[in-house]
């Protein structure tokens, strides 16, 4: 089977790749493992994300893309190449058209840098789409129509808020707050209020587990044991997190997701605010799963909010979309070589 087009969503932490017709093929960490011997790749995506904070001196294993951008051009390169390769697999015979998705703040630099990475990778035609444009059209939500739809797309690295309303975007920001960010937090928060190190695999498990973007009643704390090194003896430790220490860790980050949905909602122009409140906001991405994300956007802002089904595969599967209908999309689309 000839694989002509693929879209990718190049996370900061996880990167997927969809293909028309056979849909996500590639779900893995955007985590490069490098020799510092030789500058060989010795692993990309799964197997070297296990290795994060477990290599030798020789071994360097880090995420090339920060905040949604890349920061190591060379690295991206490889780890595109590497995804690009698994999902066209065996022999090439010619070289897919790869639509990328992009953060909607991103730069002309940082633009370009994608588009020749990706070419770099093999592709032979590159499409750039922005995230919040690529995670409406994943989440069904009808882009071309004359009526506001706003989206929240939170992903590892940035969160993007967006007011989409005829194939383009009305008005948006896009804060360098995401997973990553509410992990650090976290960590941070174990270090002074428990005098424990604890790793970002860790802090982000707790996340997941027990975590929650409002206080629960008493009954609804849920715990989970984490195990780290004390700060003081330097020794091996466990110690019992709540719900309610993950809420507490990470109120600052919250709050700049709040703020950065009151300035798009202040910006949008009346009728379409009118639209956005009978439609309410939909969120999408992978840190969108935190639980009462959506009740405590909903009270801050007194307007609706709604998460996706399976957010983390909305952008992606956006991008497939708009790559498999270019013609029907081609006002959405950012950037083309």
């Amino acid at each position: 089977m000839f694989i002509k087009k693929i879209g990718i969503d190049l996370g900061t932490t996880y990167s997927l790749v969809h293909i028309p017709k056979r849909g996500i093929v590639i779900n893995e960490p955007s985590v490069v493992a490098i020799s510092k011997i030789d500058k060989k790749v010795l692993a990309v995506g799964l197997e070297a994300k296990d290795m994060l904070g477990r290599t030798p001196d020789t071994i360097v294993a880090s995420r090339p893309l920060k905040d949604g951008v890349i920061a190591d051009y060379k690295t991206t390169e490889a780890m595109l190449r590497y995804f690009i390769n698994k999902a066209v697999g065996g022999v090439k015979f010619f070289r897919p058209e790869v639509m990328v998705s992009v953060p909607a703040g991103i730069t002309s630099t940082e633009r370009r840098a994608v588009i020749d990475a990706t070419l770099a990778a093999g592709a032979k035609a590159a499409y750039i789409i922005k995230e919040p444009i690529a995670a409406a059209i994943g989440a069904n939500i009808p882009i071309g129509s004359a009526s506001g739809h706003m989206i929240v797309d939170i992903g590892g690295g940035t969160a993007e808020v967006a007011v989409i309303s005829l194939g383009g975007i009305v008005s948006s920001t896009s804060i360098r707050v995401g997973g990553n960010k509410l992990d650090a937090a976290i960590q941070d928060y174990v270090r002074r209020k428990y005098n424990l190190a604890i790793g970002e695999q860790t802090a982000e498990e707790a996340k997941k587990e027990i975590g929650s973007a409002l206080f629960f009643e008493p009954k609804d704390n849920l715990s989970m044991e984490v195990r780290g090194r004390d700060m003081v003896t330097g020794l091996p430790r466990t110690i019992t997190l709540n719900s309610e220490d993950i809420t507490e860790a990470i109120q600052d980050e919250l709050e700049a997701i709040i703020n950065a949905v009151k300035y798009v909602l202040q910006r949008t122009p009346p009728e379409l605010s009118a639209d956005i409140i009978d439609k309410g906001i939909v969120f999408t991405g992978g840190t969108s799963g935190l639980r009462k994300l959506d009740i405590l956007i909903s009270q801050a802002t007194g307007v609706p909010a709604y998460v996706a089904d399976e957010t983390m595969l909305c952008v992606v599967r956006g991008t497939g979309i708009a790559l498999e209908n270019l013609e029907s999309y081609k006002r959405s689309i950012l950037a083309t070589k």
